[in-house]
């Protein structure tokens, strides 16, 4: 029900009778250890997360024997918040440990062995090494198709991250040929309200999205929201995420007004159902940001975005990946207003992190490159900017498909960087390149091809 306070209450309630009731190192402790720890967990407490979890652990390696079921589930369990703190080499070590495990004391096709492999994938897919992610995700998939039968829920979950994979990856095809599988089995092993089916329209409505079809994505979000409205309490924290992608699509559609509205409502069901610093509070207050950013209300995007910082350090550990989101957020906003050395300072703390926190051709690094290529770009620093352009350039082409939308926008950053410089046959080089790239992956009318049409008429000018 999305009731934390409420779950944690008799969370506390049992543990209490059981500290007094069996030996201190009773295996039943660690259980009710691990319960507050997955709701600690949930409420995005990831540091008392951490500490039930590995309370929990210290009586497993204690009661149990080395290679024992539940220990493999208590490391993985800590390598989840891990994962949540965005500290990958440390998850990648935990949910190893548990792997290990798993594979001394279950059969080669046991579904547990399923979950480890996934697990490993989603860290992988997180530091942005999808290549890796997607061969972890195929083998959880392929003991799935021996170990399941054909229709069982937990196979529409492997098909959807490898959907998601392939999302990530720029190939919206190929997400879309996944998490259509995903809804298939969905629709026949689950009743039509299940909040699953919700997931499965809610996917595929963000390939749509990511492809520039906002009225498609549409379709598919507010499938996604009928089926959350009839299956969740009205203050469920899914919803909350319904209304978000609503007004994602919303936004990019230029209607702002509808996507303020709807950005206002999940907010609203985070206040109730979330403690005040949860993750998902900053991100709620990034997204009405965001808004006010794109609408050209700069102190008010200012304010929203700042909200969300401060909640990021004090829920996140310093060098997690979405503190340095935070910062290239706020960076951006004074970009926007003009003050580009202030935009940079904002980007140089975000690199900081990311530089520490991820691998070095993670996607988010050439992002934030290209950010600061820009600064430099409107500084009139045009070496400084084709130095950091290149970074970025570099990054894509190692991380991403030859055709991703990422590697278009790389090329019209040295497009627009050569035509003020006057190297009018480089810059033309360079739309060609995106223009190409734009061509195989959107629909023409996306407005992706505005931007690149009005540069070639700069450019020939």
């Amino acid at each position: 029900m999305g009731d934390y306070s409420k779950a944690l209450e008799f969370y506390e309630k049992a543990h209490k009778i059981l500290e007094k009731a069996p030996p201190p190192n009773h295996p039943d402790l660690a259980i009710s250890y691990n319960n507050i720890g997955n709701l600690y967990n949930n409420m995005g407490d990831y540091s008392k997360a951490l500490e039930f979890y590995e309370k929990s652990h210290k009586i497993y390696e204690i009661a149990l024997p080395p290679n024992h079921p539940h220990l493999a589930t208590s490391y993985n369990n800590i390598g989840l918040v891990y994962n949540n703190m965005g500290d990958y080499s440390k998850a990648l070590e935990f949910y190893e440990n548990s792997h290990k495990i798993r594979e001394t004391a279950l059969p080669p096709n046991h579904p547990s062995l399923a979950t480890s492999y996934n697990n490993i994938g989603n860290v992988y897919n997180n530091m942005g090494n999808y290549s890796k992610a997607l061969e972890f995700y195929e083998k959880a998939h392929k003991i799935k198709e021996i170990a399941l039968p054909a229709n069982h829920p937990d196979l529409a979950t492997s098909y959807n991250n490898i959907g998601l994979v392939y999302n990530n990856m720029g190939n919206y095809s190929k997400a879309l040929e996944f998490y259509e599988k995903d809804l298939e089995i969905t629709k026949i092993a689950l009743p039509p309200n299940h909040p699953d089916s919700a997931t499965s329209y809610n996917n595929i409505g963000g390939v749509y999205n990511d492809m520039g079809d906002y009225s498609k994505a549409l379709e598919f979000y507010e499938k996604s929201h009928q089926i959350y409205e009839n299956a969740l309490p009205p203050n469920h924290p899914s919803l909350a995420t319904s209304y978000d992608n609503i007004g994602q699509a919303y936004k990019a559609m230029g209607d702002y007004s509808k996507a303020l509205q709807l950005y206002e409502k999940s907010h609203k069901i985070k206040e109730i159902a979330l403690p005040p610093n949860h993750p998902d509070l900053a991100a709620s207050y990034n997204n009405i940001g965001s808004v006010y950013n794109t609408m050209g209300d700069y102190s008010k995007a200012l304010e929203f975005y700042e909200k969300s910082h401060k909640i990021c350090e004090i829920a996140l550990s310093p060098n997690h990946p979405d503190l340095a989101t935070s910062y290239n957020n706020i960076g951006q906003v004074y970009k926007n207003m003009g003050d580009y050395s202030k935009a940079l300072e904002f980007y140089e703390n975000s690199r900081k992190i990311r530089e520490t926190a991820l691998p070095a051709n993670h996607p988010d690094l050439a992002t934030l490159y290209n950010n600061i290529g820009l600064m430099y770009d409107n500084m009139g620093d045009y070496s400084k900017a084709l130095e950091f352009y290149e970074k970025s350039l570099k990054i894509k082409e190692i991380a991403l498909p030859p055709n991703h939308p990422h590697l278009a926008t790389s090329h019209l950053s040295f497009a627009v960087c050569y035509e003020r410089m006057g190297d009018y046959t480089a810059a033309l080089k360079a739309l060609q390149s995106a223009f190409k790239i734009q061509q195989k992956t959107f629909e023409e009318g996306n407005a992706d091809f505005g931007f690149t049409y009005s540069w070639y008429g700069r450019v020939y000018r």
